[in-house]
């Protein structure tokens, strides 16, 4: 059984809308991939600066620690002890702090 030709095919007019839908469709898919991938991107840059920031903190905190104990072993040998336990309770204040503001950030970085 043979089709006549009118009936199956399609005009150059037709073809030509068809490809620049296709292109148009096609355009906006590269588009959304990419700004997903942007802004996941961006996301994990931050995390990753929040979180080199803390620690970057931290080492400076126990640096100046240490130059303080040094200090006061000379001064008053008693006031070491006391001065390493406010120490100890401070850091682990900051560190909570510090983690409790990044679960934050994650979670406000989460898709919606």
């Amino acid at each position: 059984m043979l089709l006549p030709v009118n009936l199956s095919a399609q005009t150059a007019g037709q073809d030509v809308h068809n490809a620049g839908t296709d292109t148009k469709d096609a355009a906006k898919d590269t588009g959304h991939a990419v700004k997903k991938t942007t802004k996941k991107t961006a996301t994990k840059t931050k995390e990753g600066t929040t979180v080199a920031a803390d620690k970057t903190k931290e080492t400076s905190v126990k640096a100046y620690d240490r130059s303080k104990e040094g200090v006061q072993k000379v001064v008053d040998p008693n006031a070491e002890t006391k001065s390493k336990v406010t120490d100890r309770s401070r850091e682990t204040k900051m560190t909570a702090k510090d983690k409790s503001k990044q679960t934050t950030q994650k979670i406000e970085d989460a898709p919606k």
